[in-house]
């Protein structure tokens, strides 16, 4: 049964314009073709990556954070309370008014105290200024070795400048060395993120995030299988001509560089929008939606290819839109670039809350013949 399914699934006239099938990728006279095996290659270099992240941000990003002068934010602890605590775990990290009122007659604290518990809890939670950091940093080193290694497979490519010339001879397009391992890297660096996505920051696109590594994997492996290999190297391309840019922005956020993360910020969002919402719809979406009717009829894998090319096409419009309402902020109010996918810190900036601070601190501070020790410095609240 299982065989009949996989014969229907890759049928020839599924994935192949008509007079064509997987006889016509047979390796032949010293040309090679793309083959479903090999992206078994992406899991061990999925597996690569994520050891190699280990090292760099141990080696390399925490070292840059110290230079870049990456300071972490002083978090309040909260005091040991199991009543609290079990609520907060197993329940909801937020209370409604009427669970806060049932935790202040079981707890035997204020209001006050109550939601002060909770909010320095969920601040406990939230990701170090370090982590994002070394995320960042990470990310960034990444998408820049890879736009340039990607460029340098492409810029003597015909493809890569008249994008019609992808379907030439399609789909009896041999393999080039320099193809196969830009695109086993691309799938091994996106495989390695879906697997470390639980441990990283997780931000409020997070759904998103999945849907497009997600998108991703399937159109590489389908792109490869079915010899879509210079599209693909394309849209690889094209991701990555910005996504470098972002990450370096929030690395100068991180570190306080505020100007300098500004500008960066700028140049990502007039390269993303230029690049997601010019190139990719009018250009290659073009050359893979309308064009190749001209020259073949429509078939399920043209179909099923485009489908793909649409999704990520609605994931730039939503990511633009994030994008355009930080930049139109930053423009009018001249704020601090901020991501809005990010998770705020909440604050305690009340006298109340300041006051309590300074209490704690001279309990746990020396106290030396009856008068607590003065202590000039200032505290950060949360």
């Amino acid at each position: 049964m299982l065989q009949e399914l996989s014969d229907w699934v890759w049928q020839e006239r599924l994935w192949f314009p008509e007079g064509l099938g997987w006889a016509d990728l047979e390796d032949r006279d010293g040309r090679v073709y793309a083959k479903g095996q090999d992206l078994w290659m992406g899991v061990p270099i999925a597996l690569a990556f994520i050891i190699i992240r280990q090292i760099f941000e141990r080696t390399v990003a925490l070292p840059l954070a110290s230079l870049l002068g990456v300071k972490e934010t002083v978090r309040l602890q909260v005091s040991p309370n199991p009543t609290l605590e079990s609520f907060y775990c197993n329940t909801s990290k937020n209370p409604t008014q009427s669970a806060m009122e049932r935790l202040c007659k079981q707890t035997d604290l204020s209001e006050r105290q109550v939601q002060r518990w909770f909010r320095r809890r969920r601040n406990q939670d939230r990701p170090s200024l370090i982590k994002k950091f070394k995320e960042a940093s990470w990310r960034f080193t990444f998408y820049l070795l890879a736009f340039f290694a990607g460029l340098a497979a492409l810029i003597d490519k015909p493809w890569f400048y008249d994008l019609k010339e992808m379907w030439e001879g399609f789909p009896v397009l041999s393999l080039l060395p320099s193809q196969y391992w830009y695109y086993m890297i691309e799938l091994g660096f996106y495989v390695a993120l879906l697997f470390s996505v639980a441990f990283d920051v997780k931000r409020k696109d997070f759904n998103e995030q999945i849907i497009h590594h997600l998108a991703t994997i399937v159109l590489l492996c389908f792109s490869w299988c079915m010899n879509y290999i210079r599209a693909g190297t394309l849209v690889m391309l094209l991701h990555d001509s910005s996504d470098y840019f972002l990450e370096s922005a929030k690395m100068f956020n991180y570190a306080g560089w505020r100007t300098t993360c500004n500008c960066i910020f700028i140049v990502f969002a007039s390269i993303f929008i230029f690049t997601r919402l010019v190139i990719f719809p009018f250009k290659i979406l073009y050359c893979t939606w309308v064009y190749p009717v001209t020259i073949y009829k429509p078939f399920f894998g043209y179909y099923f290819l485009n489908g793909l090319m649409f999704v990520l096409q609605l994931l730039h419009i939503f990511w633009a839109i994030l994008i355009v309402r930080m930049a139109v902020r930053f423009l009018t109010t001249n704020e601090k670039v901020d991501d809005e996918r990010s998770d705020k810190e909440e604050t305690d900036e009340s006298e109340e809350e300041e006051n309590d601070v300074k209490k704690e601190k001279k309990k746990n501070g020396a106290v030396q013949n009856g008068h607590a020790a003065h202590n000039n410095n200032h505290c950060n609240s949360e």
